[in-house]
């Protein structure tokens, strides 16, 4: 499959079959988050993944939605605010933008395996750094469950690539 097509097809996923994500693609798409691109390197993120019952309930209280407590697997991408590059004209951290960076690849690698994902940054953060039990310096960034898909997600609504294309000047 190309990329684009795997672009075309990944949607945010809502719904998840009980079944257990074999411990071979977890561990493909954590690869993929791995071998993601960071600013000077520094790679500042953590993956933290959640199988045990009790801990998706507590991580699930930062974003009580139903769907997201069913999935078999959760995953927070955390990043190490630290160790993240940051830029020497104004102190600007890569932090976000990096993390941002492994969440899609992981997003993009499980769609490609077959997995279900949903990219979620509206969680409580002091609420999730007390379930994830987070060191200092350590914020967590978004969630995902991770699953089987039990529906075919959303169809994707886009903007024209007119609307967005800027050539030379705004």
């Amino acid at each position: 499959m190309s990329f684009l097509d795997l672009a075309r097809r990944r949607v945010s996923i809502r719904a998840y079959r009980p079944d257990p994500v074999p411990e071979a693609l977890l561990d493909a798409v954590l690869e993929a988050a791995r071998l993601a691109p960071s600013a000077k390197n520094a790679q500042p993120w953590h993956l933290l993944v959640l199988r045990d019952p009790a801990r998706r309930a507590a991580l699930a209280r930062a974003y009580p939605q139903p769907w997201f407590a069913a999935a078999p697997v959760m995953i927070a991408l955390c990043v190490d605010t630290a160790a993240a590059w940051r830029r020497r004209h104004d102190g600007y951290s890569s932090a976000a933008i990096d993390g941002a960076i492994a969440m899609d690849h992981l997003t993009l690698c499980a769609a490609d395996l077959g997995l279900g994902t949903c990219w979620i940054c509206a969680f409580d953060p002091v609420v999730a750094r007390e379930a994830l039990e987070l060191p200092a310096g350590i914020e967590p960034l978004a969630l995902t469950p991770l699953g089987y898909p039990a529906e075919a997600g959303r169809p994707k609504q886009r903007k024209p690539l007119q609307e967005i294309r800027h050539d030379e000047r705004w």
